[in-house]
Formats: C-alpha cells, structure tokens, sequence
C-alpha cells in the first residue's frame, strides 16, 4: 500500500551495524558520558535484546541514531549503517525519509509520544502518507486495520478519538501501530509492552514477529523484563554506564552469565519454583553518574567479586569468554567438521567486560 521507496533499500548483510557509538551531553555539572565505544549489529529478522538499569544509557544510544537528540547539548560520534548507508552523517530531511519505512521506534512514554491536539487516526495516517502515494480513505482503512492488530477494542471508533479518551495500554498500543505502519526494516522498541497486560503483550509480540517473518525487520528491543527478553532475543547485550559489559546469543547471557552486573541482574529475579518465593538478591549502591564515571571497570564501585586488581584503574575488554566453544563447518561446510572457536554456540561470540576470576579472561 506504500512506497518504501525513501528508505535505504535492502541488502546482502545485516539490517544495521552500530560501531563505536558514542554521546556526550553538556549538563550544568559537566559533561555527561552517557553511551561509551558501543557496537552491535541487527541482522533481517533478528532480535537485539538491549538490557540494564535505568541510566545504563539504552534509551539514548538508539535516539542518537535517529538524529533525536538536542544538537545544542549532544555530541554523537561514531557509525550506524542501516543497509549500508550511515544515520549520524545523514541531512535532516534525508532523516525524515528514512524515520518510518527504514526505522520505525516505539517511544518509551506514550503520554509524551502523541500529539494531545491530534486524533489517533490523523496521528497515524500522517505517516502513511508522507512516505507513499495513499489516498485518505486508504490511508484511514489501514490506520483501523492496524489499530486491530495492535488490539485496541473497536478500531473503527478509537482511529477518532484523541489521546486523552484512551488509558495508559491503549495509548501504548497506538504508539506500536505508528511505529509498524510502514513495515519498517528496523524496529526499535523502547519499553514497548511496560503498560500492557500479559494477553496484550502476548499478542504486541506475535505481530512483531509476524513482521519479521514477512518482511525480515531487524529488532533492537530495549526493556527490564527479563523474561521478554528469554522468550524473544536472538542475542542480548547488557549496558552499564553507557557501556557494554556482556554480550552473546540469549542462551550464553542468561544461562552462563559472565559478567557480576549481569549475574546480579539475574539474582534479583524471583524463583517462583521455590515455596517461599525465594529471596532477591540485590546489587549494593548506585549506578555512577555519567559526568563521573570510575578509571577503571565502571562496575568496580558495587561489584561484589573485584577479583583483579586492574579492575580499579583500567577498562577491561569486551573479551571472549572462556569455556564457550562451538564448532564451525569448517571449509566443507559441513557442521562439526571445522574447528572450535572460543564463541557461543551459535558463531555469535559471548563477550564480557572483565578479569573477574568468576567471568572471561584475556
């Protein structure tokens, strides 16, 4: 129904490759390191699961890319190619091209996200428009159509009502349509099923899934819920203090987990399995503030391991963990018949940031 013409066409390789992202921010109390060296790469039809605390610096790497960030006070450096062409080097109205059927983003506040003087359907069709050759009436049907698939109770009345006639999961659930009305390559969902009941969530999942499936979009999914990220993520990366402590297939992060920030992550979820609901582990103290980040591993100040002395003065690496091996096909492309690499099982490296004894040593 619309042209994805505007948007970096498709090709051989992955749908977005992010090296060595990094944003200052001028603040009143200095400058703010808030996203520091990151690097990853979305593949068609591949879900990145971006977890961490509030503050991790998750939110603002991806509106970096976007171009979202004040110019006044943000400083971005860095590369992020979708398909090869780059989004930090991008005019502002080759931008405006690209934001819908290249990347289509699910903010995190849905309160802040929509227009409060503009009604769903007009909020919706806007994009529809912009980037095809679609007549009004088309452009309603399909805004109604995807307001069902989002699951919004009679579409056909909520495309005419405004933002404040909707709750909080409805309002969440228009802010998901904008974001998949054109079939983006790219997904980026910051929080996006946070307000939504667990059937709702289920359903925002199934459609997101869908359009991979059809179209091989590429998702970056920033969330807390850990047990999304198990039932979605091709691969997980844990940020702490705008940097990437751990990476690796969701298997090798939440089964073997490396790192003490992303072990620490882990023990703080109940086990619903033990007959007292078991007890939370806690991660001692506070994340560090960005305009004051530690020498040395921005997780030395809480860890509770600090098994390396280098820990406190200098930056361990992004590092291969030990122990994790699989097999590659080798030259006859057959499984099992090439040799082991210290990466997860899937050729995708499971990566930590730290000489801990207990995590991946170089």
């Amino acid at each position: 129904m619309t042209s994805l013409s505007k948007a970096p066409q498709p090709a051989a390789g992955p749908v977005l490759e992010v090296e060595d992202l990094r944003v200052r921010l001028r603040t009143p109390r200095g400058t703010a390191h808030v996203v520091n060296g990151l690097g990853y790469s979305v593949g068609p039809g591949e879900t990145v699961a971006v977890v961490g605390e509030s503050g991790s610096g998750k939110s603002v790497s991806v509106l970096a890319l976007l171009g979202l960030l004040p110019p006044r006070t943000a400083t971005v450096s860095g590369r992020a190619l979708l398909h090869g062409e780059d989004l930090l080097t991008m005019s502002p109205e080759r931008l405006r091209q690209v934001r819908g059927p290249g990347v289509g983003m699910v903010f995190q506040d849905p309160m802040t996200s929509l227009n409060p003087v503009l009604s769903v359907g007009r909020q919706l069709t806007e994009g529809l428009r912009a980037h095809g050759h679609v007549s009004k009436a088309a452009a309603r049907a399909r805004a109604v159509e995807l307001l069902g698939e989002v699951g919004l109770p009679d579409p056909g009345r909520a495309v005419d009502r405004f933002p404040h006639e909707l709750s909080g999961g409805m309002r969440q659930r228009v802010v998901i349509a904008i974001a998949l009305a054109n079939s983006p390559s790219l997904l980026i969902a910051d929080e996006a099923t946070t307000a939504l009941d667990v059937t709702v969530q289920a359903q925002i999942l199934d459609l997101v899934e869908r359009l991979q499936t059809e179209h091989g979009t590429g998702v970056v999914w920033i969330t807390h819920d850990l047990g999304v990220v198990a039932g979605i993520a091709d691969r997980v990366l844990v940020m702490y203090g705008g940097r990437c402590v751990e990476d690796g297939t969701v298997d090798d992060v939440l089964e073997r987990p490396a790192h003490p920030y992303t072990r620490g992550l882990l023990g703080a979820l109940p086990d619903l399995a033990a007959d007292d609901g078991g007890d939370l582990a806690t991660i001692a103290g506070t994340p560090p503030p960005p305009t004051d980040l530690p020498a040395g591993c921005v997780f030395w100040p809480r860890c509770p391991v600090r098994g390396d002395a280098r820990c406190e003065t200098e930056q361990p690496p992004l590092a291969p963990v030990k122990g994790s091996h699989y097999r590659d096909k080798g030259t006859s492309g057959v499984p099992g018949e090439g040799q082991y690499r210290d990466e997860g099982t899937s050729g995708v490296p499971h990566r930590a940031a730290t000489w801990c004894a207990e995590g991946s040593g170089s």
